[in-house]
């Protein structure tokens, strides 16, 4: 027997806390903005993040109302994805709190940061890896607006990579799955996608 959740009888919020906790695990986007004037460094972890095209390479973050990240990024063009490490917990959590638009995440919680090598928003020192991004397009989508950024630069913590390539075990990132609650990367299974003229055949 199922359950039927019909989105148009439903307020909300209550919809949105299904979709959040059946759309799991749901990668972070750890975004570092700055103010227009350069004066405030923001940083911000959000969850409906992804990979939209390899070719050129551009992310997609989705900023739900209007916040600073998605100010920043529409008035300078830049922005940075930053991995959330899972010894960053507390930090990376602190910083989805809701402080005024010129008090920095950086600051205020008290995360060191990085110069970035193409984009004026800085990188957080103590994540295993980086995107730099330039701004691609944004697209509105009801009360949200998704960021597209093209990523111009990449950087990897030289002891998370194994044989050139980011280790997942090494980089040991956080992800949002319902509620309050956030996932590990647990038990990593290896398995090569099968070739169709590797079937077995009658």
């Amino acid at each position: 027997m199922r359950v039927d959740f019909a989105p148009e009888n439903m307020p909300t919020r209550d919809f949105y806390q299904l979709l959040t906790s059946v759309v799991v695990p749901r990668p972070i986007a750890w975004v570092s903005t700055l103010t227009a004037d350069g004066e405030t460094a923001n940083l911000a972890p959000h969850s409906f993040f992804t990979v939209s095209c390899v070719d050129p390479p551009i992310v997609q973050f989705t900023s739900v109302g209007r916040k600073d990240s998605l100010r920043n990024v529409e008035e300078t063009g830049e922005f940075v994805v930053n991995l959330t490490p899972e010894p960053l917990f507390t930090e990376i959590n602190a910083t989805a709190t809701d402080f005024p638009r010129h008090e920095g995440e950086f600051d205020a919680v008290g995360i060191a940061r990085e110069p970035s090598l193409r984009v004026r928003p800085p990188r957080v020192a103590d994540s295993p890896a980086a995107l730099e991004c330039t701004l691609h397009a944004t697209l509105r989508l009801g009360d949200s607006t998704v960021v597209f950024g093209r990523v111009v630069h990449a950087v990897v913590s030289e002891d998370a990579l194994v044989d050139g390539r980011p280790d997942i075990r090494l980089l040991r990132p956080l992800a949002r799955l319902g509620g309050n609650e956030w996932s590990t990367i647990g038990e990593v299974r290896d398995l090569a996608r099968p070739r169709y003229q590797d079937r077995p055949r009658d």
